[in-house]
């Protein structure tokens, strides 16, 4: 299923199913409605959230990152696995959605989504 997200402060915001559900969680809002807003006066908080929610990922990416050892990423070369191969973080995922709640903020606008 796909969301889009979309405020008159920016352009549209699309994103699968599970990864917007979660993001949908994240800013207090029911992940199980397939339409949904967040008002201007929502849209402090839920900006604050997502921001600790990114905060939170990057801090466990990072963690994630100092347990691995040069042998671990020696194996990983030879076997041909590349940082390309890594999967996609909440942080990057979130960072669309969040530039359109702050442009919203700024502009006094909601940010609607739909499936």
């Amino acid at each position: 299923m796909l969301y889009t997200f979309k405020s008159a402060a920016s352009a549209d915001v699309l994103m699968l199913g599970e990864p917007a559900k979660k993001l949908v969680a994240l800013i207090g809002k029911d992940p199980a409605d397939t339409q949904g807003i967040v008002t201007v006066e929502q849209l402090p908080g839920a900006i604050a959230r997502l921001r600790a929610a990114i905060e939170e990922d990057r801090a466990r990416q990072a963690e994630l990152e100092r347990q691995r050892s040069a042998d671990d990423e020696a194996a990983d070369r030879e076997a041909g696995r590349s940082g390309m191969a890594a999967p996609v973080g909440l942080a990057q995922r979130a960072w669309p959605l969040l530039d359109m709640m702050e442009a919203s903020l700024k502009e006094e606008t909601p940010v609607i989504w739909t499936t």
